[in-house]
C-alpha cells in the first residue's frame, strides 16, 4: 500500500553522527539549507520505505522496520555523490531522533534488567565511584559538544552541531554514560523542535534540558567523587513486588515526535503509585492524537486482564507475580498474572489518603522530585491531589490569556488550572474551556505541577469531590440557589480523564449566581525583579554566546536594579554571564581566537542553576497558606 505522508520515520542518534559525518567540509556547511529543501518535497510511504524525488532523477529511499532507521545503510540515494551526499544527511535531519523505548533489542522482555555497560566487567563498590579512562574521555567528549551548542544558541546550532552533540552521546553510551547520553538526545530533540517551530516546543523545558546534561558533564569531568548515580542504566530494572492489589485512578494520553499512547495510573493497597502504558511509534504527526485516544481502549497488558484503559481507571486489578521499576513502571512479563478486581472511589482508601497530604507537602514533594534521575524518579512525585472550587476564568499576564481559577480548600491559594496538552486532537482544552462556565463547582482533581511565582496546575484528571451528594431529580427550587455540581453518568464513576474524554454540557450542573472572582495581580514583574537573571539566560539559550555582547548596556542596568532589590548574587550572577560572553581572545590581526567556551559555560551553568532555585523557592512560597 502507497500512500502520501507529512511525516518521516525516527532515527537512531548514532545514524544521524555517522551520515552527516560522511560529508565534506563544504557540503557540511550547506546542510541546513539541503535539509530545508529536501522538507518542501513529498514523501511517499511504502510498507517500510519512504521515498521522496529530489528531481527528475534522483529518488530518496528511506528503508525502515517498523518506522526506526537503525543503520546509515537504510538511507540509500540515486545521485552520483551518493553515499556521501547531502541528500542523506539532509533525510536523518529530518527525521525525529528515536526514544529509548525504540532502541530496545526485539523480543527483549519488558521488565529486562538494566544492562551493564559494554565490554565492562561487573564494577565493585569502589569501582562505583571512579570513571574509566574511556568513561573520562567520552564525558569530556560530551561536555566539550555541549559547551558549544549553548555558545552557538539555537540560532546557531544547526545539522552539524547536532550531528557532534549526538556523536559525543553515542560515545558516551558505549562507555556506560546512560544518563548523559539520554539528556544530550533529549537536547537535541529540544533544538530541533524549536528551530522547527514546533507546537510542543517550550523554551524552558529546553534550558532544563541542557541545564541538567551541563550539571552531569561538569560533575563527571570535575575530579574525584561520587559518579555511580551520574551513569544511569541502560534500562530500567524492575524488581519481585509479589502480590499486588491495584485500584485505578486515572490515564492520560503519550504525544511525542515519534510515539503516542495511553499511561494509566494506579494506586496499591499501600498508597504507592504505579504505571502501565500502551504507548507505540506513530508514523505520522497527524495521526498522533487519534492514535493516544484510541489508545484508552486498547487492554491493558498485564498478565491475563481484559480490560481496557479507560475501565482500568475506574475498576481494580488482583496481580501475582509483579514487577515493578523503582520509578513505578509495572513489568508484563510472562510469570504476571493478573485479573480484574473491583475498583475504589476516590473518597475511598487506598486512594483518599493522597489527597489527605497537605499541599505544601506535596508541593515540595513535587519539586524535590526534579532533582532525581528520571528513572529512578517516584511515580507520580510530581503530581498534586487537591479539593477545589471552581472561580470561573480571568485573564492573566501580559497577553491576558484566559485561565480558570480555583480556590484550593477552604482558605488556601487561587490556583490556574491550565490543560495538561494544548494539541487541539486532544480533549484538555475543550474540557477547560467547559469547566469555566461552572463557577462554584466543587472538585476532586489530579493535576501537574507547573513550577511559577503563582499556584498553576496542569489539570489531569477530575472527580466528585467528598460530601457531594449523588445525582438525583433537579430539585424544585430557584436556579439561582442551585448549586453547580458534577453529574456524571453512572458508568463514569465520579471520575473524567480529562484528555481522553469529553465533558458534555449535561456532566456539568451549572448556576446562575457567579461567586466573586479574587483580585489578583495582572502579570507585572515581581518585586524584586528575580525575573531579570532568568531572562538572560534564556535568551543565551535562543541566540547564543554573542548576543549579551551587543546588549552589554541592558544588562549593566538589568544587574543594577538587581543590586537595588537587594538581589547582590543575582547581580554579580549577570555581571560574570556577560563578563565571559565578551571575553575574546584575538589574534594580532584582531580576530577572535576560537576557545572551548569553558568559562562562558561555567558563568551560565551558575547562573541557570541560581534562577532554578529561585523558582523552585518562589513556587513553594506561592503555594503557602493565603493571606488574611
Amino acid at each position: 500500500m502507497t500512500e502520501q505522508t507529512t511525516g518521516w520515520p525516527s532515527v537512531r542518534p548514532e545514524v544521524v553522527a555517522e551520515v552527516v559525518a560522511g560529508l565534506s567540509a563544504r557540503l557540511q556547511k550547506r546542510l541546513d539549507g539541503a535539509a530545508a529543501k529536501l522538507a518542501e518535497r513529498p514523501v511517499v510511504r511504502s510498507g517500510d520505505e519512504w521515498r521522496v524525488e529530489v528531481d527528475e532523477e534522483t529518488v530518496l529511499v528511506l528503508h525502515a522496520p517498523g518506522g526506526l532507521l537503525a543503520d546509515p545503510s537504510d538511507v540509500r540515494c540515486g545521485c552520483l555523490l551518493a553515499p556521501a551526499c547531502g541528500h542523506r544527511a539532509a533525510a536523518v535531519t529530518l527525521c525525529p531522533l528515536a526514544e529509548a523505548a525504540e532502541t530496545a533489542e526485539p523480543g527483549e522482555p519488558a521488565e529486562a534488567p538494566a544492562a551493564p555497560a559494554p565490554q565492562t566487567p561487573p564494577a565493585t563498590a569502589a569501582d562505583d565511584d571512579t570513571l574509566t579512562p574511556p568513561e573520562r574521555a567520552a564525558a569530556q567528549h560530551l561536555h566539550l559538544a555541549a559547551c558549544a551548542v549553548l555558545a552557538a544558541g539555537v540560532s546557531g546550532a544547526g545539522a552539524v552541531a547536532q550531528a557532534e552533540l549526538l556523536r559525543a552521546a553515542h560515545r558516551a553510551r558505549l562507555a556506560g554514560l546512560y544518563r548523559p547520553a539520554a539528556a544530550a538526545v533529549a537536547v537535541a530533540t529540544r533544538i530541533r523542535a524549536a528551530r522547527s517551530g514546533a507546537p510542543d516546543h517550550r523554551l524552558a523545558g529546553l534550558v532544563a534540558s541542557l541545564r541538567e546534561l551541563l550539571t552531569l558533564t561538569r560533575r563527571l569531568t570535575a575530579g574525584p567523587g561520587p559518579v555511580a548515580e551520574l551513569r544511569g542504566t541502560a534500562r530500567q530494572a524492575y524488581g519481585e513486588a509479589g502480590g499486588l492489589r491495584l485500584y485505578g485512578l486515572f490515564a492520560e494520553p503519550v504525544l511525542t515526535a515519534t510515539h503516542a499512547g495511553v499511561l494509566s495510573w494506579a494506586v496499591d493497597a499501600d498508597g504507592r503509585l504505579s504505571t502501565v502504558s500502551e504507548v507505540l511509534p506513530h508514523g505520522d504527526p497527524a495521526a498522533a492524537a487519534p492514535q493516544a485516544v484510541g489508545a484508552g481502549n486498547r487492554a491493558v497488558r498485564l498478565g491475563d486482564a481484559s480490560l481496557s484503559h479507560r475501565e482500568f481507571t475506574r475498576a481494580g486489578l488482583a496481580v501475582q507475580g509483579a514487577t515493578r521499576s523503582a520509578s513505578g513502571r509495572l513489568g508484563a512479563g510472562a510469570v504476571v498474572r493478573a485479573v480484574r478486581a473491583s475498583g475504589a472511589a476516590w473518597t475511598a482508601e487506598p486512594a483518599a489518603a493522597l489527597w489527605a497530604e497537605p499541599v505544601a507537602a506535596q508541593v515540595a514533594r513535587a519539586l524535590a522530585a526534579e532533582a532525581l534521575p528520571y528513572e529512578t524518579r517516584p511515580a507520580g512525585s510530581d503530581l498534586l491531589f487537591l479539593d477545589v472550587t471552581l472561580l470561573g476564568p480571568a485573564a492573566y499576564g501580559q497577553g491576558g490569556a484566559p485561565q480558570l481559577l480555583a480556590r484550593c480548600g477552604e482558605d488556601g491559594p487561587v490556583v490556574a488550572l491550565r490543560a495538561a496538552h494544548d494539541h487541539p486532537g486532544l480533549a484538555h482544552r475543550a474540557n477547560l474551556a467547559l469547566l469555566a462556565t461552572a463557577p462554584g463547582l466543587r472538585l476532586r482533581v489530579i493535576g501537574r505541577l507547573e513550577r511559577a511565582a503563582r499556584p498553576e496546575l496542569r489539570l489531569l484528571a477530575i472527580g466528585t469531590p467528598p460530601g457531594e451528594p449523588a445525582p438525583s431529580a433537579p430539585a424544585l427550587t430557584l436556579p439561582a440557589l442551585t448549586p453547580p455540581a458534577l453529574t456524571l453518568p453512572a458508568d463514569r464513576a465520579g471520575r473524567v480523564n480529562l484528555g481522553l474524554e469529553r465533558l458534555q454540557a449535561a456532566d456539568v450542573a451549572v448556576t446562575t449566581s457567579t461567586p466573586a472572582i479574587p483580585d489578583l495581580p495582572e502579570g507585572q514583574p515581581l518585586d524584586p525583579p528575580v525575573h531579570l537573571l532568568g531572562r538572560r539566560v534564556e535568551q543565551t539559550v535562543i541566540t547564543g554566546r554573542n548576543a549579551l555582547a551587543p546588549s552589554a548596556g541592558t544588562t549593566a542596568a538589568d544587574a543594577a536594579r538587581l543590586r537595588a532589590a537587594g538581589l547582590a548574587t543575582a547581580a554579580g550572577l549577570l555581571d560574570a554571564l556577560r563578563a565571559a560572553a565578551t571575553d575574546h581572545r584575538r589574534d594580532v590581526f584582531g580576530r577572535v581566537i576560537p576557545d572551548d567556551h569553558e568559562a562562558f559555560t561555567t558563568a551560565w551553568l551558575a547562573a541557570a542553576t541560581y534562577t532554578e532555585e529561585l523558582a523552585a523557592a518562589l513556587c513553594l512560597a506561592a503555594w503557602g497558606p493565603a493571606e488574611p
